[in-house]
């Protein structure tokens, strides 16, 4: 028996979304009240995800894509090799699931870091809320624009950088994320393991350690448990070579 679908208040919707993709897709367009209740209307507010719990799995047949309300998600593919290799981390306010765009198949997994809660758009109809609302396709292009900005700033990041500087860059693009959503540039928990944050940079887990711990020492930063203060931002950019940090710079 299909979930029924609770209904929401349109001043819900946009206080709920205000720091969500889906604000991106409609209130900074002026879409009046009428245009919000479309797009609404397709929107599956999903049960709460919990940790461990994936969204879905590589060969699943995709259906929809995902934005992060609250919470944490990692996405992952498995190698030729059997081994998981993380492709990224989403944060509120951000979309997973594009790759289910191409074919009828997801490419990659995404699982919950974190109690998380998403809301699902069905391709099917997005495609047609799409034709009906031109901004909501422009705009979806630019996010799918903005993941592949983000996976060629990773190609860059893991071609010449060093331990240090992959590890500098990767706190500063979450600053920076957290950032654009409101919260502490400089004092946010770090939802990911650190065996996750290695394989993502491709560095072993005891180099990543070792350097949380370099970083402490030297007092750019301090580590409680997940908790991380940045105490010296300029020291983590002056790590982080002019490319980069311009790289950085326009994802904000």
């Amino acid at each position: 028996m299909p979930r029924k679908k609770q209904k929401l208040d349109i001043e819900e919707i946009r206080i709920s979304c205000q720091h969500c993709t889906l604000a991106d897709l409609c209130l900074p367009h002026g879409m009046e009240k009428g245009e919000l209740e479309k797009l609404d209307a397709i929107v599956d507010h999903t049960p709460p995800h919990h940790r461990g719990d994936h969204l879905f799995r590589p060969g699943q047949k995709s259906h929809g894509l995902f934005a992060v309300h609250s919470g944490a998600l990692k996405s992952y593919c498995i190698t030729e090799d059997g081994e998981e290799q993380v492709l990224g981390f989403i944060l509120p306010g951000e979309l997973t699931g594009m790759d289910g765009l191409a074919n009828d198949h997801y490419a990659s997994a995404s699982v919950a870091l974190e109690t998380s809660s998403v809301c699902e758009l069905p391709f099917e109809q997005l495609n047609t809320l799409c034709s009906q609302l031109p901004g909501v396709h422009e705009q979806l292009m630019r996010i799918v624009g903005k993941e592949i900005t983000t996976d060629q700033q990773m190609l860059m990041l893991l071609g010449k950088r060093n331990a240090e500087e992959r590890l500098a860059s990767f706190l500063l693009s979450l600053s920076s994320r957290y950032k654009k959503r409101g919260l502490s540039a400089s004092e946010f928990y770090l939802p990911m393991s650190r065996q996750d944050i290695g394989n993502y940079l491709g560095l072993v887990i005891e180099t990543v350690s070792r350097l949380f711990a370099r970083f402490q020492d030297e007092e750019i930063l301090t580590v409680d448990k997940k908790l991380i203060t940045i105490l010296k931002p300029e020291i983590l950019s002056s790590m982080v070579d002019a490319c980069v940090k311009q790289s950085l710079a326009s994802s904000m």
